[in-house]
């Protein structure tokens, strides 16, 4: 058999099997809310070419390749174990099941590594959490198309209402139209359509009511079968508990999470490093920025290693909806500035929110920004004096662990390739990808540069946080740390 048709005659036998894998995932998300993962990477909903993809990438941090012609067995046992509401990396155990030497069978390995998964097995949900959005931009948009694709079988989170400001005679078929394609994230993964009469939005089946309202505190929820809700404000308009409070006024509001960086007292989160201090009583939340979740958790995996003396964060960030697309009249300094043509330097507060989230940062940081004519992801350098003297393969070699094997393998991704641009980031589910090819070490001096997906990365971010408070917040096995 020559080469092109071994290689060739390997692919299709590779297809087939991921096709085979589809209905199994999609099987364990809708009638047990788990997901199955490949290095944090979920396959739910996912094409074969994607399905094929993930895999592929794990040769980016391990030392070698995984195919579905490994994890298909680790999956036909999860099939069959009871197991559910939880998130299985069947990567890592196909990985760990081809390391291991002890003669075990493909079923034996499986069961050990889940025997964890199924003695905390906790009871099913009886009732879903109902979600409001507060706005419905950048931000708000990938938050509902997150929430449809967590559906699962209707049991955890379900997204009932947008409230936005009327636009016009058309503002239903806009917003529909807006959440249905995207110049930068792509088509929305599935069918969407309008219901004129009752003003709401059908997407993959969850009936998503419009409300106009220009005033907070103003919305009964109730009225539209909402009780309890968490609403998300990602408007951006206020920014302290006074402002927010307004939503808690409405009935069928419980708690409020502010996509933007909080003021005051109010808990700024960066899930990950101190979402543990998130108490029942907190009913008003920050997520912070999104660059401030891309730098703390390295900066807090750098901390607990190494120590960090001192440091500088310059974030290269892309363009948002706050600047001018052409030069015009603008409050802030620079910002008027055409976006699309500039590189426009800016003030960041990142520097400083990080240390409401790592207190131990607390006056090492300075911080500075520059706006980029890109749409989207972003990059934070972090230019750092450390506690003791290291090199880039120590240094490196911890963050790959990290990414996988730590607390932090959520937030904190890896990527080691010479050819990385900023695109290839785009849909990102981490806070934070390292760069491992651009990190520079020099004794205690290190510099480190970090990618981000400034829109979905941290939209993933703030999901994260509204599962915990909403006791969804499934484990993820194998537990590795």
């Amino acid at each position: 058999m020559s080469k092109l048709e071994d290689h060739f005659g390997r692919w299709k036998n590779r297809e087939e099997i991921a096709e085979a894998m589809i209905p199994m995932i999609g099987k364990l998300h809708r009638e047990r809310n788990l997901t199955a993962a490949v290095y944090s990477r979920p396959l739910v909903n996912e094409s074969v070419i994607q399905i094929l993809k993930a895999h592929r990438f794990v040769k980016q941090i391990e030392t070698a390749e995984l195919s579905v012609v490994d994890t298909y067995p680790v999956l036909q046992e999860l099939m069959k174990l009871d197991v559910s509401q939880c998130q299985v990396d069947i990567g890592k155990i196909a990985v760990a099941y081809k390391k291991d030497n002890r003669g075990q069978s493909i079923a034996e390995f499986v069961q050990q590594e889940l025997a964890e998964a199924s003695a905390s097995q906790q009871p099913a949900r009886e009732e879903a959490t109902d979600v409001v959005l507060y706005g419905f931009g950048r931000i708000g948009r990938l938050l509902a198309r997150l929430l449809i694709e967590k559906a699962g079988g209707g049991k955890g989170l379900r997204l009932k209402a947008i409230v936005v400001r009327k636009g016009g005679d058309d503002d239903l078929q806009k917003r529909a139209s807006l959440l249905r394609r995207d110049s930068v994230h792509g088509p929305f993964a599935g069918t969407i359509s309008v219901d004129e009469e009752d003003n709401a939005i059908i997407a993959n089946g969850n009936f998503i009511r419009v409300i106009y309202s220009n005033d907070p505190s103003s919305v009964d929820y109730t009225q539209y079968g909402i009780n309890n809700a968490v609403l998300i404000d990602n408007t951006g308009i206020w920014r302290d508990e006074a402002g927010l409070q307004q939503h808690l006024q409405c009935p069928g509001i419980d708690r409020v999470i502010l996509t933007a960086p909080g003021k005051g007292d109010m808990k700024n989160i960066v899930h990950g490093v101190n979402n543990d201090i998130i108490e029942d009583a907190d009913k008003i939340i920050s997520a912070a920025s999104c660059t401030t979740n891309a730098i703390v958790p390295p900066l807090k995996a750098l901390e607990d290693k190494f120590g960090i003396v001192v440091g500088h964060v310059e974030t290269v960030h892309a363009y948002t909806n706050d600047q001018n697309l052409l030069d015009n009249y603008h409050k802030g300094p620079r910002r008027g500035r055409a976006a699309p043509l500039n590189m426009v330097i800016t003030e960041t507060g990142a520097a400083t929110a990080a240390a409401k989230a790592l207190p131990s940062l607390a006056g090492k940081l300075t911080g500075n920004s520059i706006r980029v004519p890109t749409p989207n992801v972003s990059m934070a350098i972090l230019n750092l004096t450390l506690g003791r003297e290291t090199n880039s393969k120590e240094l490196n070699e911890y963050l790959r662990w990290v990414s996988l094997h730590s607390p932090l393998r959520r937030q904190i991704d890896y990527i080691s390739s010479p050819d990385a641009v900023s695109t290839d980031f785009v849909g990102s589910r981490h806070a934070s990808v390292i760069d491992a090819e651009a990190t520079i070490v020099n004794g205690s001096h290190c510099v480190l540069y970090v990618w981000y997906d400034n829109e979905f990365g941290y939209s993933c971010q703030v999901m994260r946080i509204l599962q915990q408070i909403s006791g969804v917040e499934f484990p993820v096995y194998p537990n590795t740390y």
